[in-house]
């Protein structure tokens, strides 16, 4: 009897330990004047010779990171475009390669309609997954804030 209750005990103690980790749900949004400067983007890139790979649109909270993760393949030219909320003030890039060594890091203030928008080229020296983790500060919203994240691939 005493082992069940011991059990039992136990069982009610790491139950809600277990439920109460927090997962982060990619959730999409929608802002015209975001989708605007990601259409110019894609035209501009599609221009040099690159194609889109992966895009996504997603809810974001002021200074929480939003981890993406990407298949990448060795070798290739990859092109990485971020455009975040107009009212944001910061906005981050943080790229991590699978041994978690941040390989890009990219950094604006936000002033301006071009201001709001991170470009990077990355080649990987190997095929693995990489995360991309954006971030925004707003002072104005704390939750529900827009971004954007594009993936394109240079065509040969």
């Amino acid at each position: 009897m005493k082992n069940h209750l011991l059990i039992f005990l136990l069982f009610m103690f790491v139950s809600p330990l277990i439920k109460g980790q927090d997962v982060i749900r990619q959730v999409s949004c929608f802002d015209s004047t975001m989708k605007s400067q990601a259409d110019s983007v894609k035209k501009e890139m599609a221009s040099h010779g690159f194609i889109v790979v992966r895009e996504a649109t997603m809810t974001m909270e002021s200074g929480y990171e939003m981890p993406v993760i990407v298949p990448l393949t060795q070798g290739t030219w990859y092109q990485f475009v971020f455009i975040g909320d107009l009212s944001s003030k910061l906005y981050e890039v943080r790229m991590y390669d699978y041994n978690e060594k941040q390989v890009v890091y990219q950094k604006h203030y936000g002033d301006g309609m071009e201001s709001n928008v991170i470009s990077f080229s990355y080649i990987p020296q190997f095929t693995e997954y990489h995360i991309i983790k954006p971030l925004q500060l707003n002072k104005k919203k704390k939750k529900g804030i827009c971004g954007y994240i594009i993936m394109f691939k240079k065509v040969k």
